[in-house]
């Protein structure tokens, strides 16, 4: 088991190499754009020639790439150029917005989809089974802009029972993320309820269910000790996967309710090309994203403990 977790544990630190030396290349393998985006276009030539010789970019390529890749481990990501303060300072904070919103997205989220889907797969074919199944399938296709208008369209100018923004400008506010959680959980709680209701009904199926309760043991007793452990296996998958995707792919949320999180972050970097603050949102991206499969190879053998040892 040890050797195991090393083992992946390992890849994760392989891959993070990877897409460090692939990130650096792209962004920095031209420093003239570097200092261009960093000075601004109307800069002077000799401006820009003093600035490359301050950060080092007339050392040699890999004497930059580790002395870039040190500053980053030790929480050095450099200065942001949209905001005039070190890009830890920005970069933080809105982390742990994205965080908190993730949190809620998952209390909710996760119960409510795995008992669906339990309830659709141990009922297949079932009404409903059906009912489940269309309105899985409805809420996943709706985008999430089109459900935000709408919600803030019945919610904020109809009914008046909710703020149409998620700025938090007066502190912490609960009521403020309501609607950001709803939209979230609407559009993807479908997505693993489906995952759910499919592994569940195949568990089902299996031979040794069908002996549990040709046997006479209890109907709960079967469903909850041997058939969901296994059925959980293909939803941790992707809830796992969901991790990633609430921390860079609720862009539209987080902006169409301005929400101060990551995602609205790395928009911005993006649009205003802080290069310093994009490198440091994407390597965190790309951390938390090699941390979660790497937590899911390892949970997968305390839900099948046969996986270790293939």
């Amino acid at each position: 088991m040890i050797i195991f977790i090393l083992r992946r544990l390992g890849i994760m630190a392989l891959t993070m190499v990877v897409v460090s030396v692939m990130l650096f290349l792209l962004l920095e393998f031209t420093p003239g754009n570097v200092a261009t985006k960093v000075l601004g276009p109307y800069s002077s030539e000799e401006q820009r020639t003093l600035w490359l010789e301050a950060h080092g970019y007339f050392e040699p390529l890999w004497v930059r790439y580790f002395s870039w890749l040190g500053n980053f481990v030790t929480g050095d990501f450099g200065e942001s150029v949209r905001f005039k303060v070190p890009v830890a300072e920005v970069l933080w904070p809105r982390l742990w917005n994205t965080v908190v919103l993730g949190f809620w997205v998952f209390v909710v989220m996760i119960p409510l989809s795995l008992l669906l889907g339990v309830l659709a797969g141990m009922r297949e074919g079932s009404a409903l089974d059906r009912s489940i199944s269309v309105t899985s399938i409805i809420t996943t296709s709706i985008p999430e802009f089109a459900s935000a208008v709408f919600l803030a369209a019945i919610f904020v100018f109809w009914l008046g029972l909710l703020p149409g923004t998620s700025t938090m400008t007066g502190g912490f506010d609960w009521w403020q993320l309501v609607l950001p959680v709803m939209v979230l959980v609407i559009y993807d709680f479908g997505y693993v309820a489906r995952m759910t209701r499919a592994s569940m009904a195949e568990v089902m199926t299996t031979p040794y269910i069908r002996t549990a309760i040709l046997k006479g043991l209890p109907y709960r007793r079967v469903i909850m000790r041997h058939a969901l452990r296994n059925a959980l296996i293909a939803p941790f998958t992707v809830i796992m996967l969901q991790i990633n995707w609430l921390l860079s792919g609720v862009i539209v949320v987080e902006f169409f309710f301005a929400y101060k999180g990551f995602g609205a972050l790395l928009l911005e970097a993006s649009l205003n090309q802080d290069i310093y603050l994009i490198e440091a949102c994407a390597m965190v991206a790309v951390f938390v994203a090699a941390a979660t499969q790497t937590f899911a190879d390892i949970g997968y053998t305390y839900l099948n403990p046969r996986i270790r040892f293939s």
